[in-house]
């Protein structure tokens, strides 16, 4: 191991394999600095940190470092959801028009909250999401979002929301809430303060600079051979379905103060440490008791996705795909735990995730982007824990999903 890199945490007996696998990642996989921590039966086994926190300042990852996490975010944001389903404010089943009458505009008006939250409403993009004053203003982006065409019937087809599965959440939770919260401040108040996470969909002004890790852009040039044909096509093509849901990825981001303060990007602009993450799931994953999460919810959760019409093949990700509830299930593509699994990955590598049946709750966090559909960092110490715990690795389970 090199001398600079000082590696931080710990993992508990049988999971020294989990730590292998994370020094591994800054010797052998071009790590700069990361986190990773996973629960299993609710006790926490592995809380590893190390690198650096920012690379031109050579400063180090601590133990609170946060990072912005992308597409990560939108698990979290299903978790916030799933809690208000289960205290009744509504039910997967229902029309989202039920709650948001304005949402019923061009054709919308069948579309389920269980088809919305799996990427099939045909509402991926929308081009007057690139302003961010647009997004800052909840009333006038209830606006522009009620008045979206649908690309097509809705439940007939798939196509991964980048972005504007959590506008049209946080407007759904607006809608539904007694107290009207955005869905950054109901993460805050009803997960996040309770079980005391250092994540936020809503990053306060009062987090300073130096407990966030600076973000290392992948090299475009190596995802074009990275990536799958298709999707490396596709990010090419400045008209293509996968370039139109990606407006306005970056309004998470700051020039001056490294993320931006009070702002939310419920699908892709959480911030937060990998502990945050495993520990949130790890609630759900053994029951959600700390939550008083109902048990029909929890199965909700577990059970299969329910694909559309013509498939789980995504036209933005140009994969079969599963999702459900806000989350991306187990697949062939991704078979990342037990068939009971949920959660979701973010752009450049990180994850979390829930795995009921093994009672497993993980997060890994990271701030060198990779470029691939499946980071090989990542995996690696997913394989490491599932190894770890006696189970058969989650990639030879690909017929189970």
């Amino acid at each position: 191991m090199a001398r600079s890199l000082v590696i931080s945490g710990f993992a508990r007996p049988g999971f020294e394999a989990v730590e292998d696998a994370f020094v591994e990642n800054f010797e052998r996989r071009n790590e700069l600095g990361a986190a990773c921590c996973i629960y299993h039966h609710g006790e926490k086994v592995v809380d590893l940190w190390g690198g650096v926190r920012d690379k031109a300042t050579g400063e180090p990852w601590e133990q609170d470092t946060m990072v912005l996490v992308f597409s990560t975010t939108k698990g979290l944001s299903g978790l916030a959801l799933a809690l208000a389903q289960s205290r009744g404010l509504f039910d997967y089943d229902d029309r989202v028009a039920d709650y948001w009458p304005e949402f019923a505009q061009q054709g919308k008006h069948t579309v389920t909250i269980r088809q919305l939250l799996a990427h099939q409403a045909g509402l991926f993009a929308s081009n007057e999401l690139e302003d961010k004053s647009v997004i800052g203003d909840p009333d006038r982006l209830a606006v522009v979002l009620a008045r979206q065409k649908p690309a097509w019937e809705p439940g007939t087809r798939q196509a991964y929301h980048t972005l504007t599965l959590g506008y049209y959440e946080g407007e759904l939770l607006r809608r539904v809430d007694p107290k009207h919260r955005t869905l950054g401040r109901y993460f805050q108040e009803e997960l996040a303060t309770p079980l005391g996470l250092d994540f936020y969909i809503r990053l306060p002004e009062e987090i300073p600079d130096r407990r966030l890790a600076v973000l290392q852009r992948p090299c475009l040039a190596k995802a074009l051979f990275t990536l799958p044909i298709a999707l490396s096509l596709s990010s090419l093509n400045p008209r293509s379905a996968l370039r139109r849901s990606l407006e306005g990825w970056e309004h998470p981001l700051d020039d001056e103060r490294v993320y931006a303060r009070n702002f939310e990007v419920p699908a892709g602009g959480g911030v937060g440490t990998a502990r945050a993450i495993a520990q949130a799931y790890s609630v759900f994953a053994t029951g959600g008791t700390e939550l008083g999460l109902r048990e029909e919810t929890l199965q909700q959760l577990m059970a299969p996705s329910l694909g559309p019409a013509r498939g789980f093949h995504d036209d933005i990700l140009s994969m079969d795909v599963r999702f459900s509830l806000g989350f991306m299930k187990p697949s062939p593509a991704h078979a990342f735990g037990h068939p009971s699994s949920f959660g979701n990955p973010g752009a450049g590598g990180s994850f979390g995730f829930a795995d009921p049946t093994a009672m497993i709750g993980y997060g890994y966090v990271l701030n060198r982007m990779g470029s691939y559909l499946i980071d090989p960092r990542e995996e690696a110490l997913r394989r490491a824990l599932y190894r770890s715990i006696g189970e058969p690795n989650p990639m030879d389970r690909v017929n189970d999903c």
